[in-house]
Parts: C-alpha cells; structure tokens; sequence
C-alpha cells in the first residue's frame, strides 16, 4: 500500500476556518475531494484543494495509481500568531493576532 502526504505550514488562515474544509473531505476519494474542494465557497478550499494536488502529485510519483486513492488523514494545527499594533484614542494601542495553520494530507491506496 503506497500512502503519500503534503504538508503546508505558515498558512496565513485561521485553523478554524480550515478545519471545517479539512473535516468534509476526510475519507474521500481523491475525485469526490477535489470536485468538493473545487465547487466550496469557503477562501480556504483553494488552499487545501492546492494541497491535495500537491499531495496527488506526490503519490504519483511514488507509483500510485490516482484513481485508487484516499484521503486517509487530514488535519489542521495552529502555526505562531502574527502580531501586529492597532492604534486607538487616547494614545493607546490595541493588539491584533492574525493567526497562521499549518494544514497535513496524507492519502491511501485501496485495494
């Protein structure tokens, strides 16, 4: 069994917002996962449908047959917080956290 993953770090979206694209197409085919991905509203999607490409690719390279294969595992984690300073009245500053994921596929021949 060939298993092949993708990794993307520093993604510059909420692990929130990635986790609910990333939750939908767990235990998909290939093709069922990427016409999802395709036709999703969410911002996120294109960057996970990029991912899973890139993780199709790499099976690919090992010998997989695509038509064969499975998102066998997916996830999402919390990358660092960029921080950054908001002026407000008075002389003050309020913080803001734009907050970074990185995002794990890892797909599956089947039988």
């Amino acid at each position: 069994m060939i298993e092949a993953t993708a990794i993307l770090k520093f993604a510059r979206v909420s692990t929130r917002k990635v986790r609910l694209v990333v939750n939908q197409i767990r235990g998909k085919s290939v093709a069922q996962a990427s016409e999802f991905l395709e036709y999703n509203n969410r911002r996120t999607s294109a960057v996970v449908k990029k991912l899973l490409d890139s993780a199709i690719a790499n099976a690919e390279n090992k010998g997989a047959d695509i038509d064969m294969l499975v998102v066998k595992e997916t996830y999402a984690d919390e990358g660092p917080k960029i921080k950054r300073w908001r002026p407000r009245a008075q002389g003050r500053a309020t913080p803001i956290h734009k907050p970074t994921s990185h995002i794990f596929i890892k797909l599956e021949e089947t039988e």
